[in-house]
């Protein structure tokens, strides 16, 4: 598609380079003929009549060449009633100009006006190609390794979840999945826009459309072609057109009142002067022409469209994905800026910090084995600091001594081993086990304040054997690098407020928020209470005026659970590496790397884009409504008219070109 694109935009440009030559050529025999003007003299010819065929005859060449599709389109839109865009007004004029004997201003406002055309189409590919290349990240077939080793080139959409496929050095990774053989380094900079590469081995998590760089890999396939990431992503994009910015949606209902508004002003400035003051027909049509010619809204209707495309373009090849141009305008205007913790602002994988009881070893064997079955991200911490304890070989769980396990959501597990019955999990736990859960002396004050730290700011996973309380274990996430830079970033733009919205306890939470130097803290949070949050946030700034006019909220978020507030904030923002399909679903603004330092990069680009496109709006206002003044007192003509039409598209087309490098 891209190549049939190229092709027409040269054939377009030599069509224009043709025409321009024809029309020097012309205009050249033009002047003679009229300096010689007794060689087309002879017996029984009026001179004048062959003069005038010839000169319609040598400029109609040039005028049909460039003008026959403007013409044609005009006439379509007559015969469905289709009245008033730029193909009439364009046609309108032009053949005006020729009906006034004004040929060589004729031909070079078509000329004009098709030159400004051909660079709009090169501008909206040129904004179009980053977008656009994200058709290549999504390979058309994948191996698949079948039973006895046999491996066979199926279509992605024959290769499905369980599904072992093959990706040699060099290759694309065709489907979502995880490494079950080999180590690799993968290049994930058409996702996420990180040119360093990163190192990938066996249960490692890698996504379609990343470049397999170095090793033979082997990746169980966990995600059917529709709802892998690059076609994500390739969704996202091709729907980001529907969400129009306030700017987009005023130049469209403005073009639909202004055009037909000018045509009637320029019909009565066509007729009136004339009719009631009897001057000259011919220089009143002349004028009204002009303004015609002055009136066509190209410069705001194309450039505003394309400067929103180049940002969202732009922002594509940082690895941020912005579903429309109405969130580019809702981001230059950020003011509160709220976020959820785990695995947001913190990497999302916890790990032990401290174990507190009598028998450390056998405290933390016993919680191993009891957790060793549920799938939350703290029982794996606590098995995996078993098997990794500090001074120790790896260490394996004897699984055979573990009988029935029951786990409850929210509170943890009771698990029977040897025989006895082992408690795991919160004080919600341990309450309804009927265990009193004994105070810390370690974690007392005066034993320091790392320990107390350690306590307060992890989560607590308590353990109790046969109704007796044996101690408790301390896990905690880690605060990613970039995040509190992040916060500080945002702050230097001028957000004026940044909230920490997490179902963490209080002091875990605000430990968090001190850290990253935010301004408020909301914690032991569940999704609908993240609502409720962010309702008051976006009342406050409705309050001060700082809602739908000036200021908005935004919430960034990576789970399931984020996904009601996604889709309540002003913008909502989610981590695309690894924050769940829901989320992703509900946002507004995809991180693909799962940066939150992006979110201030994004808030930038937003407004150069809004900078761009104001620009245009008042450079193409300021400078036709001037002209169309001078147009209609007579001081201008059809050149300068030209300029205040095309000269203005071209300089705005070129200006909103800006918004995508």
């Amino acid at each position: 598609m891209l190549k049939n694109e190229n092709a027409e935009n040269a054939r377009a440009g030599i069509k224009l380079l043709v025409t321009a030559g024809l029309l020097a050529a012309v205009v050249a025999v033009d002047k003679f003929l009229l300096d010689q003007g007794t060689v087309l003299s002879s017996p029984g010819v009026n001179q004048g009549t062959v003069l005038w065929f010839v000169r319609l005859a040598l400029y109609l060449v040039p005028y049909l060449l460039v003008g026959t599709s403007v013409l044609k389109e005009a006439a379509e839109g007559l015969i469905h009633g289709e009245l008033l865009d730029e193909n009439f007004l364009m046609a309108a004029a032009t053949v005006g100009a020729f009906i006034l004997g004004e040929y060589p201003e004729a031909v070079f406002v078509m000329l004009f006006s098709q030159t400004g055309e051909f660079f709009e189409e090169y501008a909206e590919g040129k904004s179009r190609s980053s977008i656009s290349e994200l058709l290549n990240l999504r390979p058309e077939t994948a191996f698949v390794e079948g039973d006895g080793g046999v491996i066979t080139e199926k279509r992605l959409e024959d290769v499905h979840p369980g599904d072992t496929v093959i990706v040699r050095p060099g290759e694309k990774i065709p489907s979502d999945g995880e490494i079950i053989e080999g180590s690799t380094t993968i290049n994930t900079a058409a996702l996420t826009g990180e040119s360093l590469p990163r190192e990938a081995s066996e249960g490692s998590i890698v996504l379609s459309g990343c470049l397999n760089l170095s090793g033979f890999i082997k990746v169980r396939v966990t995600k059917e072609a529709e709802d892998s990431t690059v076609q994500k992503i390739l969704e996202l994009v091709e729907h980001s057109s529907e969400q129009k910015a306030p700017a987009e949606k005023f130049i469209t209902k403005f073009a639909r009142i202004y055009t037909p508004a000018v045509v009637g002003a320029a019909v009565l400035m066509a007729v009136l002067p004339p009719l009631l003051l009897k001057a000259s027909w011919s220089t009143w049509v002349y004028r009204a022409l002009s303004f015609l010619v002055i009136s066509c809204p190209c410069a705001l209707v194309i450039s505003i469209p394309l400067g929103f495309f180049g940002g969202i373009g732009a922002a594509s090849r940082k690895g941020i994905l912005i579903k429309g141009s109405s969130y580019i305008d809702a981001l230059s205007r950020l003011g509160t800026a709220a976020f959820d913790k785990t695995g947001t602002l913190t990497k999302g994988t916890f790990s032990v910090q401290a174990v507190h009881g009598e028998n450390a070893d056998e405290l933390l064997e016993l919680a191993a084995l009891a957790e060793s079955r549920s799938t939350h991200p703290v029982a794996q911490s606590v098995v995996q600091a078993w098997k990794e304890a500090e001074g120790e070989m790896p260490r394996f769980l004897d699984e055979g001594r573990l009988g029935a396990v029951t786990e409850k959501a929210g509170q943890g597990v009771t698990a029977v081993i040897d025989g006895h019955t082992v408690c795991c999990g919160n004080e919600k736990l341990m309450k309804e086990c009927g265990i009193s859960v004994e105070r810390c002396e370690i974690c007392h004050p005066h034993e320091g304040e790392a320990h107390t730290a350690a306590c307060l700011t992890g989560t607590t996973v308590h353990v109790s054997c046969d109704g007796a309380y044996l101690g408790h274990i301390v896990v905690s996430d880690t605060i990613k690098a970039g995040a509190a830079d992040a916060i500080r970033q945002l702050k230097a733009l001028g957000v004026q407020k940044t909230v920490l919205l997490t179902g963490d306890n209080a002091p875990a939470a605000e430990a968090a928020a001190r850290s990253l130097g935010m301004d408020e803290v909301k914690s032991g949070l569940l999704p609908q209470d993240k609502v409720a949050c962010i309702e008051t946030l976006l009342s406050e700034a409705d309050s001060t005026g700082a809602g739908s006019g000036t200021r908005t909220v935004a919430f960034t978020g990576d789970g399931i659970n984020d996904a009601p507030v996604l889709m309540r904030a002003d913008i909502g923002i989610a981590m695309g590496a690894l924050g769940s399909d829901a989320a992703i679903e509900a946002a507004d603004v995809v991180l693909m790397d799962d940066d939150p330092a992006k979110i201030a990069l994004s808030v930038k680009l937003a407004r150069r884009t809004m900078a761009i496109v104001r620009e245009n709006i008042w450079f193409a206002l300021l400078v036709k409504g001037a002209v169309l003044a001078l147009s209609a007192a007579g001081l201008t003509g059809m050149w300068a008219a030209v300029f205040a039409d095309v000269g203005v598209s071209v300089l705005a087309i070129l200006n909103a070109l800006r918004a995508g490098i």
